[in-house]
């Protein structure tokens, strides 16, 4: 049977973990980044997503008509600490996916089968208001009010390449992503926006030999989201980014983003240590690269931090 402070805690990670490492890296959706929790918890994270539609790896890609679909089992890892008395967390993301469709690139149709790694990723978080370190037991005592969170994620050029093809798993760069989280609980609902910038750096050995640049993306997110007796809760998600406008070999091009997206997510605790979760999202406001569904399930196992 769980106490009221572990219903409280039950799968608070494995949302970010998880979408963040789905198919389209800047269209994220991440409902409870900033929750507070107790230091010294681990989290593992396994999980699975399926992209379909007019999907692109990389939504400034030059594609048209995609039909693309993606399967993806990730695993994940995330350890809560304390820094300088706030509470904070290192999570890294290890992906990979197979992709399978079809699209036409400047006008002629092709079809495209890979499987391969993802590009990992690893972040640092910390909440700077709101959210002190605690241990387990003293999280009873806790109540959220105002969060104000920051984190920089990394990800970095590992996964499946081939410069010869445009559609890959991974993108052969880095990409750097500083984000400003802010929470406030109003009894059971909490409300969050977040506000990120992705930067990147230049891709060298791009389709063809070329070389790729591309601006910042930056985005913003906004979650609503519900707690029910017993830990389970529900939160509906939106997000809006813009920028990302590339270069190629020296010449600019007209893919700049302007899009949006929706999401639901349900997390569900099985007992003190699991928890499931549930989500989907979807392109309403598409300029190019978004046209598609995400469906995803993941499951949690926590541990350490007092956690008997």
């Amino acid at each position: 049977m769980m106490t009221s402070a572990t219903a409280r805690l039950a799968a608070p990670v494995a949302c970010c973990l998880l979408l963040m490492a789905a198919s389209a890296r800047a269209q994220h959706l991440e409902p409870r980044a900033y929750a507070n929790t107790p230091v010294g918890m681990n989290f593992l994270i396994a999980g699975y997503t399926y992209s379909t539609g007019g999907l692109s790896i990389d939504p400034a890609l030059p594609l048209k008509n995609s039909k693309l679909d993606v399967h993806a089992p990730i695993l994940a890892y995330a350890h809560a600490f304390d820094a300088w008395g706030k509470s904070a967390k290192f999570d890294t993301v290890l992906g990979g996916g197979c992709l399978e469709g079809t699209a036409d690139v400047n006008g002629v149709p092709g079809k495209r089968e890979i499987c391969g790694m993802l590009d990992p990723t690893f972040r640092v978080s910390m909440n700077l208001y709101g959210a002190p370190a605690l241990q387990l037991k003293d999280f009873a005592s806790y109540r959220q009010d105002l969060i104000v969170g920051a984190s920089l994620q990394v990800q970095a050029p590992w996964g499946q390449y081939d410069p010869v093809k445009l559609v890959n798993l991974g993108t052969n760069r880095w990409s750097f992503r500083p984000e400003l989280g802010v929470s406030k609980a109003l009894g059971a609902l909490t409300l969050e926006a977040i506000l990120s910038a992705t930067v990147y750096t230049t891709n060298d050995d791009f389709f063809g030999g070329q070389t790729r640049e591309q601006d910042p993306v930056v985005a913003t997110q906004l979650h609503v989201i519900y707690l029910f007796a017993g830990g389970t809760w529900l939160a509906r998600d939106a997000n809006y980014y813009t920028g990302g406008q590339t270069t190629l070999d020296g010449v600019q091009q007209n893919d700049e983003l302007g899009n949006s997206r929706f999401g639901l997510t349900l997390a569900i605790p099985l007992d003190r240590k699991h928890s499931l979760k549930l989500y989907t999202s979807e392109g309403v406001s598409v300029r190019t690269g978004t046209d598609f569904n995400v469906y995803g399930l993941a499951w949690q196992y926590r541990w350490g931090g007092g956690l008997p």
